[in-house]
């Protein structure tokens, strides 16, 4: 232990508000990466580990999933993946006297920031019904509790297996292995929540719902546009490569309601340019988009380029890439014949002039991108607004040729491989055969529970049992007071985590927390220290290998807690193999090459340098394997947000030292916020309507049809310029504003963006 952990839960009342900043990185990003690590793993640890994220042998950091470049710096991370690195290896543990000392309802009363300051967990705990406290208890002891309570539930449907991002490919695949050989398919995951929509929509339309551009892609376009996107923030290792596509002639187009540093310019700190220069400027063009006016934008673009090829008949659409590949365009034509301007206007908040700027550059460039992320898809129209990107996309062709096409931005590290492993409660039957076929036993063909519906059921009681692979389902999932009511009442909850978290508050009437291994640290099984594989953003798939020995040799690694707990729950009920599993990751790789398309001759291809990309129909060969058997152009119709007077839209968040739920420091460095996250972003007018000061303690109201209204207390208002009419607040702590049932069309993704809430003077 190299410090104290934090004793006390500081509380938001030193907020410092310094107002928004305009650039990114540079020398602060490195000073803000570098002292944390140095502080709390020391000089020796920090370089032996810095020095080996994203490299070729060593380990793929557990941040967002950007992509690695072929030619990788030997500083191949950004400020905040140093930060995800400090925040997994420090040395800091959890002791046994601390279970003593602090309740369940005691841990459930503390903030995410204390949470995660305590250190790694570093042996079993168990609940026992009716007790308040955490007991250390052996890993077999762990292991007969939870298959005791498996076994003991009247249907595998009583049961629930959720998965975070960070898990491995393989131990993905071992996991969605155990629970449909238990017998179900409940297999809720983090993309419920954030890329669920993305999916949804290129699927129908492409077939794939996955990006279809490469890292090589970004600098040969001409046009990047950005959309709902903070790249600064959540994935800050992309403004290099938006740089490196700058330099090489781009244009950038944000559309965003908040401006963010990193989309204003960028100082690169591994250039001099970065360092003493002023950096690079980044968006040509910013669209300040009024919040839920995405889809009626591109709408709008699409009816203009369409108004432009009849002006000029052949000049404009590629007709030949149309006739080809694509079906639909008619249907799309007449969808915004009729298109109303003035309807756009309100729903975007923008000009006819801001708008014929953005179709003017579309028009300009031979090679196109556009790129997403949360902005886009936790909307109540989210795919409808994703089909609309690919429909701007198909009239010019820029699909499947190099510098174009659809780049969602995956915000975890593997969500992605994720659900290429199986971890989906909606599988294909094609997936379920070659898994019968591979393993000799015949899995469950009913669809089974998402994210959203996995809490409805444990509300009705239907789900008894909950396990969670990683993350924090508890503050991930939107209504938190419903998600937590859920959770203490099923039975047991499971958390596989390595460090603390919300959740660990917010158990069954029993419940176990099962430490694991980090990604950093070394993995030693039976045949020797093993690598595991992830998939980024752009379907590449290469190994990842732990640098340091694990902070106690009483963890065990994802693979080898699934495998022991399925084998103490299903005994010889499969014939499945899981020590071997544990004993040898190769073992898995090669079950995954005979099951998973795409992953042939798995063992021999990840252990190349590079890895090597999953193959992709739509960005390969033109290829769309949909329901048409071609890129699908689709007709969508957007209801506008219509307000009552006083309300405003709003979305939520994350700050700059945050990943997902996970609270590096109260500061927002780049939003000029500084010790604390009870804030809420409002236009000074909107402020000034309502007769309220910057500065002032307000309280926020969500308003949902036909149910009570939802109310976030004693929050600071920040005058802000983002668009008029919308508002923004921290994930996780603005969740309880948001319904369960306020989903999604078609993804049933949370809608964490234009929340219809008023905003109200705190009572003194």
């Amino acid at each position: 232990m190299t410090r104290k952990p934090l004793v006390e839960d500081p509380n938001d009342d030193g907020i410092e508000v310094t107002g928004l900043k305009d650039w990114a990185a540079g020398l602060p990003g490195v000073l803000h990466a570098m002292r944390p690590a140095l502080s709390a793993m020391g000089v020796a640890r920090t370089a032996r580990l810095l020095t080996s994220i994203n490299q070729k042998d060593g380990f793929d950091c557990m941040s967002c999933a950007w992509p690695d470049p072929g030619r990788r710096h030997s500083a191949e991370f950004c400020e905040n993946g140093a930060k995800a690195v400090t925040w997994e290896a420090t040395p800091l543990t959890v002791s046994r006297e601390f279970w003593a000392e602090h309740s369940v309802d005691d841990l459930a009363g503390k903030s995410e920031y204390w949470l995660g300051q305590q250190g790694r967990l570093t042996e079993p705990v168990y609940k026992a019904p009716g007790e308040d406290h955490y007991r250390p208890v052996s890993w077999d002891e762990a292991f007969r509790l939870a298959a005791e309570t498996l076994n003991g539930l009247d249907h595998p449907d009583q049961a629930s297996f959720y998965t975070s991002g960070r898990a491995s490919n393989e131990a993905a695949f071992v996991y969605q292995l155990f629970v449909r050989a238990f017998g179900t398919n409940n297999l809720p995951d983090c993309s419920n929540m954030c890329h669920e929509s993305t999916g949804s929509a290129l699927v129908e339309t492409i077939g794939v719902g996955k990006s279809t551009v490469t890292y090589e892609d970004i600098p040969q376009a001409d046009l990047i546009i950005i959309m709902g996107q903070n790249p600064g923030t959540n994935h800050p290792r992309m403004l290099s490569a938006l740089e490196r596509a700058k330099r090489a002639g781009a244009s950038i187009i944000a559309i965003n309601p908040l401006p963010e540093a990193g989309l204003i310019r960028f100082k690169n700190p591994q250039n001099a340019r970065g360092v003493i220069g002023k950096g690079t400027k980044m968006a040509d063009q910013f669209c300040q988009i009024r919040l839920g006016g995405d889809g009626p934008l591109l709408q709008a673009v699409i009816q203009r380029v369409l108004a432009a090829e009849d002006a000029a008949p052949g000049t404009v659409l590629d007709h030949a890439f149309i006739e080809q590949h694509t079906s639909g365009l008619d249907e799309l034509r007449a969808s915004v014949a009729d298109l109303d301007e003035q309807a756009v206007l309100r729903a975007t908040g923008l000009t006819s002039t801001e708008i014929d700027e953005l179709a003017r550059r579309y028009l300009a460039a031979d090679k196109v991108i556009v790129t997403w992320a949360m902005g886009l898809t936790q909307h109540t129209q989210a795919v409808a607004t994703i089909k609309e990107i690919v429909n701007l996309l198909l009239l010019r062709g820029h699909m499947g040729r190099p510098g174009a096409g659809a780049s969602p931005i995956r915000g975890h590290s593997n969500v992605q491989g994720d659900r290429t492993m199986g971890i989906w409660e909606k599988m294909p039957d094609s997936f379920m055969d070659a898994l019968a076929a591979e393993f000799g036993f015949e899995p469950p063909r009913r669809h089974g529970l998402d994210s959203v519906d996995s809490v409805r059921a444990m509300q009705r009681g239907d789900v008894r049992f909950w396990m969670a692979l990683g993350g924090n389902f508890v503050s991930a999932i939107s209504d938190t007071a419903s998600a937590e009511a859920a959770l203490r009442g099923t039975a047991m909850t499971v958390q596989v985590s390595t460090k603390l978290n919300r959740s660990h508050g917010v158990t069954g009437d029993a419940a176990l927390i099962l430490p694991t291994l980090g990604r950093t640290e070394i993995d030693r099984q039976a045949s020797g220290d093993q690598f595991i594989t992830v998939e980024d953003t752009v379907c590449a798939v290469h190994a990842s290998r732990g640098k340091v020995d694990p902070v106690a040799d009483t963890l065990l690694s994802e693979v080898a807690i699934i495998s022991r707990l399925a084998r103490a729950t299903l005994a010889d009920r499969q014939p499945i193999d899981w020590a071997a599993f544990e004993a040898d990751y190769g073992t898995i790789r090669h079950h995954i090459s005979r099951v998973v398309p795409g992953c042939e001759d798995y063992e021999r291809k990840v252990a190349s340098e590079e890895g090597f990309v999953l193959p992709h129909g739509p960005r390969d060969s033109r290829t769309f394997e949909t329901a048409t058997g071609k890129a699908r152009f689709t007709a969508n119709r957007f209801e506008p947000i219509e307000l009552e007077p006083g309300r405003l839209l709003l979305q939520t968040v994350r700050a700059h030292d945050q990943f997902n739920t996970t609270i590096y420091s109260r500061n927002d460095r780049y939003r000029g916020i500084k010790s604390g996250r009870d804030v809420v972003f409002v236009h000074p007018d909107d402020l000034a309507e309502r007769g309220i000061a910057d500065g002032d303690v307000i309280d926020v109201y969500s308003e949902w049809p036909g149910q009570p209204d939802r109310v976030l207390r004693g929050f600071r208002a920040v005058a802000y310029p983002t668009a008029r009419g919308c508002a923004a607040a921290y994930f996780p702590e603005a969740n309880v504003l948001v319904p369960l049932d306020s989903t999604a069309r078609e993804s049933n993704t949370p809608v964490s963006k234009a929340v219809v809430v008023r905003i109200e003077r705190a009572a003194a």
